[in-house]
């Protein structure tokens, strides 16, 4: 069996403490009952809290400080087979050594799908 999948999304909004992204449903993230597949929805969840996790630094391969995520709790909770996924992540802690941050997941008309928490620490 050979499977293959895109996932695109877009950071529509980006402040020091709270980041926005959209992802829109297509194909390649649709498990084969037609919804999102679990795992991109932990995907765009756990990316767009990196970018928060990141602050206003470029990630670059091997880069030392890059949010590691060392935690993600996630309950899923809905989920949808069209339309569009908003990602909402906000700091629960911003720290040097240690951040935690909550991001939902929800349809672009307010329908949660996920409550994702991530524990981040800064690579070496």
């Amino acid at each position: 069996m050979h499977v293959t999948g895109q996932i695109d999304f877009t950071i529509t909004e980006q402040t020091p403490d709270a980041v926005r992204a959209e992802m829109p449903i297509q194909p390649g993230i649709l498990n084969p009952f037609g919804t999102v597949h679990a795992g991109a929805t932990l995907w765009f969840a756990d990316v767009t809290a990196t970018v928060l996790a990141l602050g206003s630094v470029n990630a670059s391969e091997n880069m030392q400080g890059f949010p590691l995520a060392i935690n993600l709790n996630a309950s899923l909770v809905g989920n949808s087979k069209s339309g569009t996924f908003i990602a909402n992540a906000v700091f629960v802690k911003k720290g040097r050594s240690l951040s935690i941050v909550r991001t939902t997941v929800t349809t672009a008309d307010g329908k949660l799908i996920a409550e994702i928490t991530t524990s981040h620490v800064p690579s070496r």
